[in-house]
């Protein structure tokens, strides 16, 4: 409740695309948040449950309107990469509390924001916002005005690679990662077009993709400093993701002492599930779960750990729900489990 007694209302601004519209299904369907208004920059005028009729959202699809669409109590600003930073430094200045999709405030640095983004519109408003990653950060996002929603990549590497960085274990990692067009949005370009996805497999981002300041980021913060080599490769799959990390410890680890480290790590985690046998992208559809399981290789001396998650649930859209639980002190899995 807000401190009117009334549930609060929530707008999702970008409604249009696959995070969005995902967002907004949730919240149409969360027995606590109101969801008021859903914004786009395409498809405005038509119903949303026209345009993703498997989502069933009967809301029509507005043009943004700040002076009628920020009389809400929180918002999921689910616009691209450097459009993003603007609506959100207003709705924040207007009392908002945002979750945001996009990458504009993920990085602590600007500096390192515009070596791999572009020079960074609202730096100002960086400080103020917390990785919005619920299993390291969840006491911080509680009381946070804004939330940076980490991205799919780095959700799936980050949450596998922890319980070694904690321990200093991380010598040198190697991250090999297989997504689903639908990390790439809703729009289709040479790449992501059906023709060339189809019974393809396909590196991009070689050899410097946008994420993996991100990665080295929340690694660093949890006391491994190091820098990784990453690369995403696209699936023929509409969603899902699938994280291989490669990992030279910097001492020996034992299977069983491996399989310990991850389970105490994860023992009262809602949403993480350590599992012997390396897991599918089926195995997490249509969830809020990463599914994580850590292997040695007694031959090399390597630790091997695979982590899947879906990419426009745990990796966008139900995360920022559980983000926004988390904010307005609901049960973390409230609409999304």
């Amino acid at each position: 409740m807000t401190s009117a007694g009334r549930e609060p209302t929530v707008a999702v601004f970008g409604a249009a695309g696959f995070g969005g519209a995902l967002s907004a299904r949730l919240l149409h369907r969360h027995p606590h948040f109101v969801l008021q208004a859903v914004t786009a920059r395409s498809d405005v005028g038509r119903r949303l449950d026209h345009v993703y009729p498997h989502h069933r959202v009967p809301m029509v699809l507005e043009e943004l309107d700040l002076d009628r669409h920020a009389r809400v109590d929180a918002a999921i600003v689910a616009y691209p990469h450097g459009a993003a930073a603007e609506l959100v430094s207003e709705l924040v200045r207007r009392g908002v509390r945002v979750v945001d999709l996009s990458a504009d405030f993920r990085l602590r640095d600007p500096s390192v924001y515009e070596r791999w983004y572009r020079p960074h519109p609202e730096p100002d408003l960086i400080a103020t916002a917390v990785y919005g990653l619920p299993e390291h950060y969840r006491e911080r996002i509680a009381g946070a005005r804004l939330v940076a929603n980490p991205g799919c990549y780095p959700t799936a590497t980050i949450l596998a690679l922890a319980p070694l960085a904690r321990e200093g274990l991380l010598a040198d990692v190697v991250i090999d990662a297989k997504s689903g067009v639908s990390g790439a949005g809703r729009t289709p370009t040479d790449r992501t077009h059906f023709v060339t996805v189809d019974e393809n497999l396909t590196p991009y981002g070689v050899p410097r993709h946008r994420h993996t300041p991100e990665i080295e980021q929340e690694l660093a913060a949890l006391g491994a400093e190091l820098r990784v080599t990453f690369t995403p490769h696209l699936a023929p799959l509409d969603q899902g993701e699938l994280v291989s990390c490669y990992v030279t410890p910097a001492e020996p680890v034992q299977a069983s002492d491996l399989s310990d480290l991850y389970r105490e790590a994860y023992a009262d985690e809602l949403f993480v599930e350590v599992v012997a046998s390396p897991p599918g992208v089926r195995d997490v559809r249509e969830t809020n779960i990463c599914r994580i399981s850590p292997h040695v290789d007694e031959r090399t001396g390597r630790v091997i750990v695979f982590s899947a998650i879906d990419n426009l649930w745990k990796g966008a859209a139900s995360q920022a729900v559980q983000n926004l639980n988390l904010m307005f002190a609901r049960p973390e899995g409230e609409g999304i489990s």
